[in-house]
């Protein structure tokens, strides 16, 4: 979602926020502003300095003046949820004298019973936005202090939120506070930044302190204090980001989902690397935090994520399931946390997200953990809030993910599903000839998909001769179903062509009154016990002249054309039929001209409701 970024030390900082924003621009967003303190003069406080514009950061950055030195400053890339996209609904806000600069990720419930006491106060608003009105609350503070100032503000506030905050008579630091909504702080020389994502940070520092819900944080130029918003100190050690700044550039690519798809490979066999125990046919999963007794007594396993995390998640709860014998499903994780759902506890909750702050995901572990229920995570992200809050887990090591939609995340969290269902299953009932023949699978697996990768020319070209559909069906079988979920999810979110997913067996049920020779099918067609159903599926879509794209272990006679992907165990065959597809919502989109990194409407971590 929105991203911030922010500087205090001895540098100019004009350059140093707009290369910061720059580097979250794959988050989603649109409009950016930033905002430096002047220096003060003899008998004047100081000042604030501040420039927005709607649109991309190249906007912004052009609308800087030559002039704009200082050596602190707070800038901001925006996400609409107030008010239309616009230069007075940008962030930074400021208050009626120009005093308190404020930027704000996440969402403030009760902004509009605070708007309305403001105005009947006085207070003339400038923007939509929920965000000013916290700007005039800390404005109006009668504390001494800017963090007290913060702190009172923070006390009226309903809602979510990751802020910083700048004030022209506090000029030598920068006050931030955290909750719901991602906080970190880059530790550097003589100086201090603070990001909502590390890859704001990675260029210059990679000492971070990631910020708890209700913690806050106080920022000078040679060092920082953290504290509750409640006013206690509390004790923040500095971690080291693994990731390097290359690893946020493109690497010679036209577009980062184009660089991330070919990373999928060497993604995949960093997974794997050291987790494999060809011994006892198994894997090493040390940071589940759960001994094979615990394990033993597990009775259903529940997965809980968002978008791509949940169609993982729906592989995941079968790959469980035919390994280890446990019941298991997935569910959207905004359902879960608002039905009052039984928590039982003999289930294992598992809960996944690419950033490990999604804010639904996040609210569900919340809302888990206050019941007592044991919670694994399965994210990207390190130090992240989901893997803090979490009782164990284990990390996918995807690396950095920049463009929005998720390609490499996907892959590696699904193969992060396997080796836990291995894990799971070798501690109940699976054979030790099942445990090696799984573990063969996976070992191919970097090769066999560096070989649906050579194929991209031929993709592509299949790519153009379906760009000019209006809509499409994607349709699988079991194992087949969640990877043409992923799959449409994947095309309408690049190429904003329209794209419905079924089971194919639920064509008959309704589905088929779409088909027609406009509406082309992309039919999942692995070569296992459910090849000849998902064959008279396409029969009935070519009955009512249908095109059909199949991706299939061999060509598919009924297809007017397939995608042949290599045969890996069954159980993992959802991991490599899923890559051509990726491949193919790329082309399509890039056949169409779209802003394929910065899809419209989209954010990367959506961390609001």
């Amino acid at each position: 979602m929105c991203g911030i970024v922010g500087y205090i030390g001895k540098r100019d900082v004009a350059p140093l926020l707009l290369e910061g924003l720059q580097r979250l621009e794959y988050r989603g967003y649109d409009s950016a502003g930033i905002v430096i303190t002047g220096k003060a003069a003899a008998g004047r406080p100081g000042t604030l300095k501040m420039v927005k514009a709607k649109g991309r950061v190249r906007e912004l950055e052009a609308k800087v003046p030559k002039r704009f030195a200082g050596t602190t400053g707070i800038a901001h890339t925006r996400w609409a949820t107030h008010g239309a996209p616009s230069d007075e609904n940008a962030h930074p806000h400021l208050d009626a004298e120009n005093k308190v600069a404020v930027v704000h990720n996440g969402i403030i419930d009760n902004a509009s019973e605070l708007r309305a006491k403001l105005t009947a106060d006085g207070i003339v608003f400038l923007s939509e936005t929920d965000t000013e009105v916290l700007v005039h609350l800390i404005a109006r503070a009668q504390a001494d202090t800017l963090e007290e100032k913060v702190r009172e503000a923070l006390r009226h506030v309903e809602g979510t939120y990751g802020i910083a905050v700048l004030h022209a008579d506090f000029n030598d630091r920068i006050v931030v506070a955290r909750n719901g909504s991602p906080v970190v702080l880059g530790i550097g020389e003589k100086e201090m930044f603070v990001a909502s994502d590390v890859a704001a940070l990675v260029a210059h520092t990679r000492q971070v302190v990631t910020l708890d819900d209700g913690e806050m944080a106080t920022l000078k130029a040679d060092d920082f204090r953290t504290y509750t918003t409640e006013g206690s100190t509390t004790t923040a050690t500095p971690t080291t980001v693994e990731w390097e700044a290359e690893s946020y550039d493109m690497g010679g690519h036209d577009t980062y989902m184009h660089k991330e798809i070919s990373e999928q490979a060497d993604a995949v066999d960093r997974v794997l690397r050291g987790r494999i125990d060809d011994r006892f046919s198994t894997v090493h999963l040390g940071g589940l935090n759960l001994d094979a007794r615990e394990a033993r007594g597990v009775r259903r396993i529940k997965i809980l994520g968002c978008g791509t995390s949940y169609h993982a998640g729906q592989i995941g709860a079968q790959l469980i399931e035919e390994l280890a014998r446990i019941p298991a499903d997935a569910e959207p994780a905004s359902e879960f946390r608002y039905r009052n759902p039984v928590v039982d506890p003999d289930t294992l909750y598992v809960a996944v997200s690419q950033s490990g702050e999604t804010y639904d995901v996040l609210a569900a572990v919340q809302e888990l953990k206050r019941k007592g229920a044991r919670v694994l995570g399965v994210v990207n992200v390190v130090g992240s809030a989901i893997a803090r809050e979490a009782d164990g887990g284990t990390y996918v090591h995807a690396g950095p993910e920049v463009c929005v939609v998720s390609t490499k995340c996907f892959t590696n969290t699904v193969v992060a599903f396997a080796l836990l269902a291995l894990h799971l299953g070798r501690i109940r009932d699976l054979s030790v000839a099942d445990g090696k023949r799984i573990i063969d699978g996976l070992r191919r697996l970097p090769e066999q998909i560096s070989e649906i990768l050579a194929n991209e020319d031929e993709i592509k070209r299949l790519a153009a001769e379906y760009a000019d559909a209006k809509s499409m069906m994607f349709i699988g079988r079991v194992r087949g179903y969640p990877v043409a979920r992923e799959a449409s999810l994947k095309l309408k979110e690049v190429s904003y062509i329209h794209a419905e997913a079924y089971p194919a067996s639920e064509l008959k049920h309704g589905p088929l009154a779409l088909i027609e020779p406009a509406m082309p099918t992309v039919a999942i067609v692995p070569n296992d016990d459910l090849l000849e159903k998902n064959r008279a599926a396409m029969e009935e879509i070519k009955a009512r002249s249908g095109r059909i794209l199949a991706v299939a272990h061999q060509v598919q006679e009924k297809a007017d054309h397939t995608i042949v992907v290599p045969k890996n165990e069954n159980e993992l065959d959802p991991i490599l039929m899923g890559i051509p597809l990726q491949l193919f919502a790329y082309h399509t989109a890039l056949a169409m001209g779209r802003d394929i990194d910065k899809p419209r409407n989209l954010a990367k971590s959506v961390t609001v409701e």
